[in-house]
């Protein structure tokens, strides 16, 4: 008969976990896990390497990575310079083949905040692959 308490008492427990364990949103990005920019009319800035390795830190590439706007606002535009870059993340001591992801913002004659969406397509020696960013721009004039 003491069952019904207890499990009374256990329900409200794991409730209350639930409850107050949930992780809360940060409210200072447009979304979670995205990257942000801010550029002024004219400007233009170097966003990251673009490569494409296998496991032991040599490139997969048959020749530059291709990058092209899905989504964004007016007036920007992307680009990848032709680069020898160092993938640091994968504990890479040497150069790879690659590029530089160039964003440029021109003619901006007002304030905005926008989401761009960008695709990379590379040409490895697999066959065609493809990735995409979401990156968060802020524009100024």
């Amino acid at each position: 008969m003491r069952i019904f308490p207890k499990a009374g008492v256990v329900i409200a427990a794991v409730c209350l976990t639930c409850i107050f364990a949930v992780d809360r949103a940060s409210a200072q990005t447009i979304s979670v896990g995205v990257s942000n920019i801010a550029l002024k009319s004219g400007e233009s800035t170097e966003f990251g390497d673009v490569y494409f390795i296998s496991t032991n830190c040599k490139s997969l590439l048959k020749g530059t990575p291709e990058v092209e706007i899905m989504d964004g606002p007016p007036g920007v535009t992307v680009a990848i310079k032709p680069a020898q870059v160092v993938p640091h993340g994968y504990s890479c001591a040497k150069p790879v083949a690659g590029g530089k992801l160039v964003i440029s913002a021109k003619d901006v004659e007002d304030f905005s905040r926008t989401q761009m969406v960008v695709r990379v397509s590379y040409k490895t020696a697999m066959g065609p692959r493809q990735r995409s960013s979401n990156i968060n721009v802020t524009l100024f004039p």
